[in-house]
């Protein structure tokens, strides 16, 4: 009965100490989350504040054909005030430079994009906020503060194991033992190799055996012989220019007599070298490398030995020694600036010019035809509307809007001349986009565009490349104002130029020319056929044109109904 009773009893005790031991772990597992979510729910409430605070400003598309823009210039800086529709900053694409306003008001707070970075279109650029969100981020950085300055404390205990490790200390002095002897051997191991490789060459020789072990330690020694024409270089007074020029020419410097202020060598030395082609290059030194025939020869004599030394040196390098032969000079070497030279990098438009005109000049066979223009029929309406025009329109009259009136018109008998080559075929436009060349005070070129010109009269097409001129220079064109053209103007005759062969504006299939006009004398023809000098404006119209559209007579023949059309047309009726 009593051995029951004792069962029981040990039963039951094991069953309270199973119950009460779970809560001891489980109530500080339960202390530990319950502060871990009072700070996230502190953080989570500003979260949702922040973004309406702020407006990303990405950079907008600026024509169909636009992936990418240049930012060239910010007019606000960061803290600065930005409102509605005022100038933020300034892109340059592929087509047009452009200034773009804030699509919203407030404070410019984060400026993602420098000057002259270019992103793709789309991308935030900047952030304008309303000046308050600035403030967010100052407590928000407090709290993260806050959890890692809590996190060291229950790591404080964590050195309570620590006396564990201090049982493996001892082994430490057992570690360094192995290490020392096993890196000894190590680079004991190389040497005899390089040194049974140096016997394998003198094979054939038996009795030189104990020379060749001479040369193995010369063996490693190239590295300091190649090092020390660089050495000697280095000891000269060159200035930068100098070491230029030896390092595009391949010169020797040891092989120039410096004329110099204490035999400092000039650039002048180093030039009448070039020219001479007396200087040799440090990559033709190694040509003496040839006796090392010879000095197998010379083996029993033990005198040249020490000399036959840096033979062996030479001897690798002469076998590379052929290829720097070919580039020892070059042609055109890349110029750089020096004393007295200004740095300008170019800007986007200028090189976005460059690559479009390498391109037609690799795509389009240009060919040229010239004429000469009688513009005195042209002239003397001029000189009858040029007050009155200029008070009602408030610019001048050129012989620009003359010109264009004329192409156009010729245009439609020639409409191989308003085209542009396709994929093996003429893609014809059965309409006009003139495309007028603006100068943009000499910093580049722009071709914007008078479209349906052929539905418009000299009047209209002189107010559109007024305005296209004037909104070009001042950075207020779109990109759909520089599209689109099928024939390009290029209008170097307000320079005064007398001939000038321009590059064709791809993908179109021509271009024109309109140079200075100039008075002089020819012969002209009256009613009855009489023959009389006579001082006339006379300039010439010059057109470069792509000979895959067409030939030459075809050209010329445009050409012709282009002049025919200045000279005779009743101008007073247009205007």
């Amino acid at each position: 009965m009593f051995r029951l009773l004792g069962d029981l009893a040990r039963t039951v005790a094991a069953l309270i100490s199973h119950v009460v031991r779970p809560f001891h772990p489980a109530a500080p597992v339960d202390e530990v989350p319950e502060p871990a979510p009072e700070p996230a729910s502190d953080h989570r409430p500003s979260d949702p504040e922040e973004p309406p605070a702020m407006a990303e400003i990405q950079l907008p598309q600026l024509g169909e054909s636009v992936t990418e823009g240049t930012i060239t210039k910010w007019f606000k800086q960061v803290g600065e005030t930005v409102t509605e529709d005022e100038v933020l900053f300034e892109v340059s694409t592929d087509k047009v430079d452009s200034e773009v306003p804030s699509p919203v008001s407030g404070v410019l707070t984060e400026i993602r994009v420098p000057e002259g970075e270019t992103v793709d279109v789309g991308t935030v650029i900047a952030v304008v906020g309303d000046g308050s969100a600035t403030e967010a981020p100052a407590p928000a950085a407090e709290p993260e503060a806050a959890p890692p300055s809590a996190e060291p404390v229950p790591a404080a205990p964590a050195p309570s194991p620590e006396p564990e490790a201090t049982a493996p200390e001892p082994a430490e002095p057992t570690a360094p033992a192995p290490p020392a002897p096993t890196p000894a051997p190590a680079p004991a191991a190389p040497a005899p190799a390089p040194a049974a490789a140096t016997p394998a060459p003198a094979t054939p020789a038996p009795a030189p055996a104990p020379v060749d072990q001479a040369p193995a330690p010369v063996a490693a020694s190239p590295a300091p012989a190649e090092a020390a024409p660089a050495e000697v270089t280095a000891g000269k007074l060159l200035s930068p220019i100098v070491r230029q020029l030896i390092n595009d020419y391949g010169v020797d410097p040891a092989t120039l007599t410096g004329t110099g202020a204490g035999g400092r060598i000039t650039r002048g030395d180093v030039e009448q070298a070039i020219r001479s082609g007396v200087a040799t290059s440090p990559a033709a030194a190694p040509a003496p490398a040839t006796p090392p025939a010879p000095q197998a020869e010379a083996a029993p004599a033990p005198v040249p030995q020490p000399e036959a030394a840096p033979a062996p040196a030479p001897a690798p390098a002469s076998q590379p020694a052929a290829p720097p032969a070919a580039p020892a000079r070059r042609a055109a070497p890349t110029p750089r600036s020096g004393t007295g030279d200004t740095f300008e990098p170019l800007n986007n438009i200028r090189r976005r010019t460059g690559e479009h005109m390498v391109m037609s000049k690799q795509t389009s066979p240009h060919a040229y035809t010239i004429v000469e223009v009688d513009y005195e029929n042209v002239e003397r309406v001029r000189r009858r509307h040029r007050e009155s025009f200029r008070e009602q329109e408030g610019f001048g009259l050129t012989y620009l809007p003359f010109i264009s009136r004329a192409v156009i018109d010729a245009l439609r008998d020639f409409p191989h001349m308003n085209a542009s080559v396709g994929d093996g075929e003429l893609v014809v436009h059965n309409y006009v986009n003139l495309s007028i060349a603006v100068d943009l005070d000499f910093e580049g070129l722009l071709a914007p565009v008078v479209h349906e010109a052929d539905d418009k009269r000299l009047r209209a097409i002189a107010r559109d490349i007024n305005d296209l001129a004037a909104r070009a220079r001042t950075k207020k064109l779109s990109a759909d104002d520089i599209t689109g053209g099928t024939f390009t103007l290029s209008n170097s005759g307000s320079f005064g130029s007398y001939l000038v062969l321009p590059i064709i504006n791809q993908p179109q299939v021509a271009i024109l020319s309109t140079d200075g006009v100039h008075r002089r004398p020819v012969v002209v023809t009256d009613a009855d056929g009489g023959e009389s000098i006579a001082i006339h404006s006379v300039g010439l119209l010059a057109m470069s044109w792509d000979h895959r559209a067409f030939d030459g007579g075809y050209a010329a023949a445009f050409l012709r109904e282009v002049k025919e059309i200045l000279e005779t047309r009743d101008w007073e009726a247009e205007l």
